[in-house]
């Protein structure tokens, strides 16, 4: 089957605005014939000038002549405004189509994916590559067409008025295209792919290092945790300056080229007047002099215009990425939860398909039971809350939720059944109102204050003269990382799951505001099954159940008291963590 081109699949996306973007093509070509009209009235008024001297009152026509010059140069101007109006009517709606299309195939996805795939990749993609076509319909096709048709009415002009001349002119125009063509080819087409990769890494890693900001200052990692964010700027220094330097001769030949038909023309004159000057042969020589700049200009668009070809085949095939990837698998016969219970069996999974996190897991949590996940960072905990919530999928075993395989059951109905609080919770640039409402859409606002007063937030609330109306992220509104969480925990508490995973809920949180946390933790986990992620052992102290997760297994079992007993990892965790809570700053004497 012969592969769909880039325009084509392109105005598939376009539907019946395809029309305004053939429109366009239609008026831009016939803008650039009409440009080149005013250039033959400025011949007729070099020819009534010369042919008038030195009586110049004789050249009663110059006026005439140089007021359609003008009309026509308007004409063409108002002509290519209406051709970019066509193609950006189209061009809006083929970005919008794109876009839509990204995000909706993003609903499908595993949660997980945008993790994995990267969050600033994924960004670039929906907004810079669709941008990419968009800019690509609404500017270059009509520039495409534009410069398509000027070298047309550009060989009748040169070859009508005197046809060796017009023969010069194009010898540099040849040995412009000749050097295009070799800058432009299938290696810059490998080029243009390799930048997009250098950006595309950079910008990533741009927004994982803002992200990580509060913890890099929290441990006073600056310098290190930089290390990766320079090293891909590194790269992308290293690989602009050795690409300017590869393509710095042929664009010096080609700029020379394209800019030395004076240099032909002047040849030409001495070769072609050796027995004397004709006014008819100068003024052809002015009129050359004067038209072939739009020879350069010409060459010049065409030139870029191939680069943004191969930008927009790049940018179709970053989209393509995404669109690629594999949507969660649906049953056609879905199951539902019977209870709050959890139940891995088995489990085996792997992030790249090779190097297994989660190696063999089995337990079983029952409804009402709080759980903890204790271990050393990387062992596979937040993982394993990851394939609860469906975040990804195993290449093994089961998950189940209530009794069911949480493959088997729809998506917004496990969302339903499971919330989840996250060590770094995101809050969107909107109300708290609205922040909270995600948790519910439906809530009434009395709903939403009593979900945020059992958060124990009504301090925030209160300092606040907009009270829950406030915009967070506006106007020098921001909230500490604790309030964050307590605002996160008042939307789990709206939604009022049966299941509850709360995942380093406390990490950044400052003294008092962990204390207001572990309070609303303690209201919100009431009735429902709780799975708890955390480094600071003190948390998960009353848990019911205690696994201890190491190198993707499961090494301990039981409570605090049993796992101390059996004198293995946990017991000299938990040791280690007495010891830290009696440490004390020794003052100077």
């Amino acid at each position: 089957m012969k592969k769909q081109s880039d325009l084509s699949r392109l105005m598939g996306y376009a539907g019946n605005y395809r029309y305004f973007t053939y429109a366009s093509w239609v008026l831009s070509a016939v803008s650039a014939l009409v440009a080149l009209v005013p250039f033959v009235y400025i011949w007729k008024i070099l020819r009534d000038v010369l042919n008038a001297a030195p009586n110049y009152a004789q050249a009663v026509n110059i006026p005439h002549y140089g007021w359609r010059a003008v009309l026509f140069a308007v004409l063409a101007y108002l002509i290519y405004i209406a051709a970019l109006m066509c193609s950006h009517l189209s061009a809006f709606r083929v970005a919008t189509n794109l876009r839509l299309e990204v995000s909706e195939h993003l609903a499908t996805l595993p949660l997980g994916f945008t993790e994995t795939f990267g969050s600033g990749k994924l960004r670039k993609i929906i907004h810079e590559s669709t941008g990419a076509a968009e800019t690509f319909l609404a500017h270059q096709l009509p520039d495409k067409y534009n410069a398509m048709a000027t070298p047309i009415g550009l060989l009748v002009l040169l070859l009508v008025f005197d046809w060796r001349l017009g023969l010069l002119s194009l010898v540099p125009v040849a040995l412009g295209f000749v050097i295009m063509s070799a800058m432009t080819g299938r290696r810059m087409a490998d080029k243009m792919r390799q930048y997009g990769n250098a950006l595309e890494s950079m910008s990533n890693e741009a927004v994982e290092y803002v992200r990580g900001i509060p913890v890099v200052k929290t441990f006073g990692q600056s310098v290190f945790s930089f290390k990766k964010f320079k090293a891909t700027i590194d790269e992308y220094e290293k690989w602009v300056i050795a690409y300017t330097k590869e393509l710095r001769m042929p664009m010096m030949l080609y700029t020379a080229a394209i800019n030395g038909v004076f240099a032909f023309l002047i040849v030409g004159g001495l070769l072609f007047t050796r027995n004397g000057v004709t006014s008819e042969f100068l003024l052809n020589l002015l009129f050359y002099i004067i038209i072939t700049p739009v020879i350069s200009l010409t060459l010049t668009r065409m030139m870029y215009m191939s680069e943004s070809k191969m930008v927009v085949a790049d940018a179709l095939a970053r989209i393509d990425s995404v669109l690629e990837a594999a949507p969660m698998q649906v049953q056609a016969v879905p199951q539902h939860p019977k209870d709050s219970s959890v139940t891995l069996q088995d489990v085996h999974f792997s992030y790249d398909g090779k190097t297994e996190v989660i190696k063999g897991v089995s337990l079983e949590i029952r409804p009402g039971q709080t759980v903890a996940f204790v271990g050393p960072s990387g062992g596979g905990k937040s993982t394993l809350a990851n394939l609860v919530c469906r975040f990804f999928d195993v290449q093994s075993g089961s998950v189940q939720v209530g009794g069911a395989d949480v493959r088997d059951i729809p998506k917004e109905e496990l969302m339903d059944t499971i919330s989840f609080v996250f060590q770094n919770s995101r809050l969107l640039k909107g109300s708290i109102l609205d922040n909270v409402r995600l948790g519910r859409p439906q809530a009434t606002e009395a709903e939403v204050l009593a979900a945020l007063k059992a958060a124990q937030c009504m301090d925030i609330i209160e300092k606040f003269p907009a009270g829950i109306h406030t915009v967070i992220g506006t106007k020098g509104v921001y909230l500490s990382g604790g309030e964050q969480q307590r605002i996160a925990i008042a939307r789990a508490m709206l939604k009022n799951a049966p299941i509850l995973i709360l995942d380093e809920a406390t990490a950044f949180a400052d003294p008092d505001n962990e204390a207001k946390v572990q309070a609303a933790f303690a209201r919100l986990a009431k009735g429902k099954t709780v799975l708890m992620i955390a480094h600071r052992l003190s948390t998960v102290a009353n848990a019911d159940c205690i696994y201890v997760v190491q190198d993707g297994r499961i090494t301990e079992t039981g409570t605090k008291d049993e796992l101390c007993a059996q004198n293995g990892l946990f017991a000299r965790m938990w040791q280690d963590y007495q010891a830290s809570v009696q440490w004390k700053v020794a003052k100077e004497g």
